[in-house]
């Protein structure tokens, strides 16, 4: 599971207290991003080329050619097409700032991807080869773009995705210098498989195989992959010929899991990665210049923590905005004139998520009443409506 795919998960476990629920990550249409350039493009992949993969592509202003990362994402439990688009904006601002263009193909059968999801339940190895080949298929494809340096292209995936990529470091790939892998697994929920064993032995078989640098990430709190289990794959790995370096950092928030996908977890991939990309002949220099989004203002409204002053809200209303108050930054909450409230808590865009949250269930407009620790309301003389049941995103 990914980092943001965990977070959707959170989300749809909130919202179960709710009476309606509440737009799932996927239906949440998030602005592209023109800071770095993003844009949607379809990269051809499968064995005859016919499936066409949404892909997110970053990039400098400029013709380039541009130095590569292409990360890959991680599989939440359900249906792949019912996934949303991953974006991974905080990786990929850090090396668009480096001057690379940043790819986040979503694989067969995930999203707005062509084709059908191939599982192949406990079998490690069958699927991270699987997911493997689109990769393979998307580093053909940006090697052939006039605005990517075939030589100098970097793989990182998390979860699933990083799986995925330690199998692709049993390829010979022309220009690919270094492979990162952030909480890197695959978990089977229910039944009899051994999955433990299971990676264990695809670890192995991989590290025997293995052509590429690699650097793995693991954190001490991860839910899905604990240090027993991946202190097992690094040494079956390892212990293979496998080219390794395990960073195996302490706990991170409520999981380590999803430290790739979090604002906050930038100060603990981003020295080890700039480490391991000059290791591999690849830039960590900024050379461009990419604005943080702007904050939004503070007001003197209210006090934080003052549950009444929150302007519209039932009485569930302030119940939930006092359970928001416990919940990780970065989070945003969201009110409207109707009485709908929304809220999103770590994660890619939070404002514009819980502003998303709000409106589906409001016909009024919904604007922002706190951003992490402190509010961003201004006074206003409108009253409220009909109360109406609120939404987490």
């Amino acid at each position: 599971m990914s980092a943001l795919s965990s977070l959707r998960q959170f989300a749809i476990a909130t919202v179960l207290s709710c009476a309606v629920a509440a737009p799932s990550v996927a239906a949440v249409q998030m602005p592209l991003d023109a800071r770095l350039n993003e844009q949607i493009v379809m990269v051809p992949a499968g064995p005859r080329m016919n499936v066409k993969l949404e892909t997110t592509l970053y990039k400098p202003a400029g013709p380039g050619p541009f130095p590569l990362l292409i990360i890959n994402h991680g599989k939440s439990p359900g249906d792949p097409r019912a996934q949303g688009r991953d974006r991974f904006v905080y990786m990929a601002t850090q090396f668009v700032r480096r001057g690379y263009a940043v790819m986040v193909p979503m694989r067969t059968g995930f999203a707005h991807s062509g084709g059908t999801y191939s599982d192949f339940g406990c079998n490690m190895k069958a699927n991270g080869y699987q997911q493997a080949g689109d990769i393979a298929d998307v580093v053909a494809y940006a090697r052939e773009q006039g605005y990517v340096d075939p030589d100098r292209i970097v793989i990182a995936g998390q979860s699933y995705g990083g799986l995925a990529s330690v199998a692709l470091s049993t390829q010979d790939l022309p220009g690919v210098r270094g492979i990162m892998n952030f909480a890197g697994g695959l978990k089977v929920h229910g039944g009899s498989c051994d999955w433990q064993q299971s990676l264990v032995s695809a670890f192995a078989e991989f590290g025997r195989k293995n052509r590429i640098e690699t650097l793995w990430m693991y954190g001490a709190n991860d839910s899905y992959f604990g240090p027993a289990l991946v202190n097992r794959m690094y040494d079956a790995f390892s212990a293979n010929g496998g080219k390794v370096q395990l960073v195996a950092y302490g706990p991170f928030k409520h999981d380590a899991h999803t430290m790739l996908g979090s604002r906050d977890g930038q100060p603990v991939w981003l020295p080890e990665v700039e480490r391991f990309l000059r290791q591999v002949g690849m830039p960590v220099d900024q050379v461009y210049a990419v604005a943080e989004p702007a904050p939004q203002p503070r007001t003197n409204f209210a006090s934080l923590d003052d549950v009444a002053a929150v302007p519209f809200l039932p009485e569930q209303g302030r119940r939930q905005y006092k359970d928001f108050l416990t919940k990780q930054t970065p989070r945003a909450f969201a009110v409207s004139s109707s009485g709908a409230w929304g809220w999103a808590e770590e994660g890619e865009m939070p404002n514009e998520r819980a502003l998303a949250a709000c409106q589906a269930a409001s016909r009024e407009p919904c604007k922002l009443y706190s951003v992490d620790d402190y509010v961003v309301w201004g006074d206003v003389a409108e009253q409220p409506k009909d109360t109406m049941t609120g939404q987490t995103e």
